[in-house]
């Protein structure tokens, strides 16, 4: 992503410097007990939820419910 993009998107403000996961793995499969492909993390509160190739789509289902827009994956977290 080029430097210019960055600075430009209105949503980069809203970014928590200081955001951590809260928990481990995708918060909803832990409560459902089901599996997660791969996880993302909200950029704005910290929400862990599973990507679109799992069968929840918690990551995306949390965007729609809360607005946020940033996500990022967790590469290094264990799955």
């Amino acid at each position: 992503m080029s430097k210019k993009v960055v600075d430009s998107c209105d949503h980069m403000n809203k970014v928590n410097q200081n955001v951590n996961g809260n928990t481990e793995g995708c918060e909803e499969c832990e409560k459902e007990g089901s599996n997660w492909v791969a996880l993302r993390m909200c950029l704005i509160c910290g929400h862990v939820g599973c990507c679109d190739s799992s069968p929840g789509i918690h990551a995306t289902k949390h965007h729609e419910t809360s607005g946020h827009p940033i996500m990022i994956a967790l590469p290094d977290r264990s799955w």
